[in-house]
């Protein structure tokens, strides 16, 4: 057992389980129902103990491929969503008429991106969860591939980034995400001299250049898109297990403390709601370039953001939308509510707070973006 991971696991009200396609279909890309069905008996392990389990689940175009009888994956776009819209039905029916033998029922909800890029739409979506959770359902979370159009031309990786954004709304403790890899290895997993690396501190340029190891190996979206998943959740201050899942009781054995798989531990302190929109579910309207001494304030000392230290503004955003901010090597740092349109930063950059009213006419704000509005996205930030 590992004392650290039953720490996690005892702190752990909500679990996010993630599993996606290579999982949940069979070599000939049909839905694998007994794989379902291990998956099923895992989630009720978890709620046997007092435990709220959401499951984001791929697996819909595997599922209407086992419908319609075809061998191969279409290709056509307006056939994969069809396709998907029709396997979408056979799986959750699948997930329903498994988990009431275990006396526990599924309930859908179909997301874009759209949906939690809205405020609004975005805590409704997270009422629903939470109600469906209170009445003992699992709810069982897909994009929506027959409108997401760009989601189901990327295909793997996306349900990756869901399933991290799904943690963070619910504020979930732990995503266990369950994929056709063991955890994270020092190399090829294939290969006997490569070790699966239990613990993960910190997402550093030594963990990313283990999967870059490994990229020919996995699929488009493979691990690369599972540790943008880790990173997110964790600069949130969650935990994230990523595991095998074709391994027998996988999530018994994670419930049980095991050292199953690679756990990334949580990154600092847990942050507000609203800076998780802020920070993980809004598509940044452009970006903000600062210079090194205004990247140290923001991620270090938790300050905000002023003129000064802008060097730059690109893409054309209004007062009010969500930016990204980038250091001097273009590496996004933060995200917030600018109080300023890109054409105004552009004018007032680099210039101290009192000197903008002589510019503008008006100083309506002293910051650009405040740290009241704005999310330090680094998982090494020290917050």
């Amino acid at each position: 057992m590992d004392s650290f991971r039953q720490e996690v696991i005892a702190q752990t009200d909500i679990v996010v389980v993630k599993v996606g396609t290579r999982v949940l279909t069979r070599g000939d890309g049909h839905l694998d129902e007994d794989r379902i069905r291990q998956l099923s008996e895992g989630l009720c392990a978890w709620l046997a103990q007092g435990r709220k389990v959401v499951l984001v689940s791929s697996g819909a175009v595997g599922a209407g491929m086992s419908q319609m009888g075809w061998t191969s994956r279409p290709t056509d776009l307006a056939q994969l969503q069809a396709v998907a819209a029709i396997g979408q039905t056979k799986l959750i029916e699948a997930y329903d008429r498994i988990l009431k033998t275990h006396g526990r029922m599924a309930g859908q909800v179909l997301l874009t991106a759209d949906d939690l890029n809205n405020h609004g739409r975005y805590l409704n979506v997270r009422n629903t969860l939470l109600t469906l959770m209170y009445f003992g359902a699992v709810p069982i979370v897909n994009e929506n591939d027959t409108v997401a159009v760009d989601e189901l031309q990327t295909t793997f990786g996306d349900n990756d980034r869901l399933a991290a954004m799904v943690a963070n709304l619910l504020r979930a403790p732990l995503l266990i995400i369950l994929s056709d890899v063991q955890g994270l290895y020092d190399g090829d997993p294939r290969l006997e001299s490569s070790q699966r690396i239990p613990t993960v501190t910190a997402i550093d340029d030594t963990v990313l250049g283990y999967v870059q190891q490994t990229r020919s190996h996995l699929s488009k979206g493979g691990m690369g898109s599972k540790l943008e998943a880790a990173r997110i959740a964790t600069s949130a201050g969650e935990n994230v297990v990523i595991a095998g899942g074709h391994e027998p009781q996988v999530l018994q054995r994670i419930l049980a403390g095991e050292s199953v798989g690679t756990l990334f531990a949580a990154q600092g302190k847990k942050i507000s709601p609203w800076k998780r929109w802020i920070g993980f579910a809004v598509r940044p309207s452009g970006d903000i370039i600062v210079d090194a001494g205004a990247s140290q304030a923001l991620v270090k000392h938790g300050k905000s953001l002023l003129a000064i230290g802008i060097i730059d503004s690109l893409g054309n955003f209004d007062k009010g939308d969500v930016i990204a901010i980038r250091d001097q090597d273009r590496r996004e740092i933060a995200r917030g509510l600018t109080n300023y349109s890109a054409a105004d930063v552009l004018r007032i950059r680099g210039l101290r707070s009192r000197e903008i009213q002589d510019l503008l006419g008006q100083r309506p704000y002293e910051e650009v973006v405040h740290r009241d509005n704005l999310a330090i996205t680094v998982s090494d930030s020290g917050r």
